[in-house]
């Protein structure tokens, strides 16, 4: 028994000798959560698909499919009424169309060429010519370029409930 309280003591007096002043060790997720702007639900970057992967789901999708997915991507473009939407770089020649699930949240204008992760639905659309023009009409274009849209227009669609904005 005496051993045995000998040893317990040893062993705090030890454990009690550390350096007190060491910064504890962060994990790859906390030090990608303090690289990004939250927008939305709280998201993590964990298991984010590249926009090249996407691109292949949404060729194999027909309208009104959806799937449930988190992707990483480079915004080509945002609303610029009020950052209501955004369209995302899908590397393939094609893009994504993003909304925000209930208009419950918006993003920065100024976030063109960013890189960002959406988390939520992806599915394939069929765009109104009337949508089409509105589009055009939040990102700035001209009234020709507006005019042109004359054609409803299969596009990729996606929902967002969080976006995570890379600083």
């Amino acid at each position: 028994m005496k051993y045995l309280s000998l040893i317990i003591i040893a062993v705090l007096m030890l454990n009690s000798c550390k350096n007190k002043n060491e910064e504890p060790t962060k994990t790859l997720e906390e030090v990608e959560e303090i690289a990004y702007a939250t927008f939305g639900n709280e998201i993590i970057a964990d298991d984010a698909i590249a926009s090249s992967s996407m691109a292949s789901h949404y060729k194999t999708m027909a309208v009104s499919d959806s799937i449930n997915s988190k992707m990483v991507a480079k915004v080509n473009e945002v609303c610029q009424a009020k950052g209501c939407w955004m369209t995302l770089n899908l590397e393939d020649g094609n893009e994504v169309m993003v909304k925000f699930k209930d208009y419950g949240f918006f993003v920065p204008k100024d976030i063109a060429g960013k890189e960002v992760i959406v988390n939520g639905k992806a599915f394939v659309n069929e765009v109104s010519v009337d949508e089409q023009r509105h589009y055009a009409e939040d990102a700035g274009k001209t009234k020709e370029e507006i005019a042109q849209i004359t054609e409803p227009k299969k596009t990729y669609s996606f929902e967002a409930d969080g976006v995570l904005v890379k600083q």
